[in-house]
């Protein structure tokens, strides 16, 4: 049994903090509205008025917050009581701010690990999903009982201390992307007079999954060797584009004109990989 503390207790700090009273922790919380999180006394969770009350005799403290302001402004205010506890941050915040805070921190004896969760609130609840870590290694092993007991899966990244953070924005960005595109798998529908529901069914039968495995090895390396050409995928996103007949589309306009300029730069014959190119230049022969 630990004694624990929570810093935000929205929808995933509040079902974080609950678990961990379930399992036998005592668990004392704060939130910036005290009322939002009374709630959680129904749990045997000690709320509390203050950052410092809320942290008072933690081994460790738990961060749950919006962006790297709230997660500063916050740990600011705990003062030199953090000198007593290890801080773990499951905030998604930015990977210059995270290694700017592990910096500050770790001057200060502070010991610090930042790792954020691809985690639901009902996972938080039953200890499932992927929790990303990074930090020093004598760290992450002081608490990687305590961490695997929260999640279902922990992935420790290394002791450079932006890449759970890069790692947690590579993540999401692929989940907004693919709701981009489902978004305008659903327009194009919409105008053909198809449901939504019909249109999905073709991904019970057509995994397009298969991309981030084949194609994005393929595209990591520089490998544009042509499979599905450029100058064939903008014909094809054209046809996208005029099937959705007018209606507002999350991303395919913004990919077409990313396209054209890639096709006026001479690379219409590679494979369509080759939008990762300015990132990742041509290592393998055309």
């Amino acid at each position: 049994m630990a004694n624990i503390a929570f810093l935000g207790t929205g929808l995933m700090g509040a079902a974080l903090a609950e678990a961990a009273a379930k399992r036998g922790d005592r668990v004392a919380v704060w939130n910036r509205t005290t009322a939002k999180a009374r709630a959680l006394e129904a749990f045997g969770i000690r709320v509390a008025e203050t950052v410092p009350a809320a942290i008072a005799g933690a081994e460790r403290v738990h961060v749950m917050l919006a962006d790297d302001a709230a997660v500063d402004d916050v740990l600011y205010a705990a003062g030199e009581g953090l000198h007593a506890a290890l801080v773990i941050d499951h905030s998604t915040t930015s990977p210059v701010g995270t290694a700017a805070r592990a910096k500050r921190l770790e001057a200060r004896g502070i010991a610090f690990l930042h790792a954020p969760v691809f985690m639901s609130p009902k996972m938080c609840r039953e200890a499932g999903g992927i929790m990303l870590v990074a930090g020093p290694q004598a760290t992450f092993a002081r608490t990687e009982a305590a961490l695997r007991a929260m999640t279902g899966r922990v992935e420790y990244l290394g002791e450079r201390r932006d890449l759970a953070a890069a790692n947690k924005l590579f993540g999401n960005a692929m989940i907004i992307a693919i709701c981009g595109g489902l978004a305008d798998v659903y327009a194009m529908a919409k105008s053909l007079g198809i449901s939504a529901e019909d249109a999905h069914v073709l991904f019970s039968k057509f995994n397009p999954t298969g991309t981030l495995t084949y194609r994005g090895a393929a595209m990591a390396s520089g490998d544009y060797t042509p499979n599905f050409e450029l100058t064939m995928a903008r014909k094809d996103a054209r046809l996208m584009i005029e099937a959705a007949q007018g209606l507002e589309l999350a991303v395919l306009p913004a990919i077409a004109k990313r396209m054209d300029a890639l096709i006026a730069r001479g690379f219409g014959s590679d494979d369509m990989g080759v939008l990762a190119v300015d990132a990742v230049p041509k290592t393998a022969p055309h």
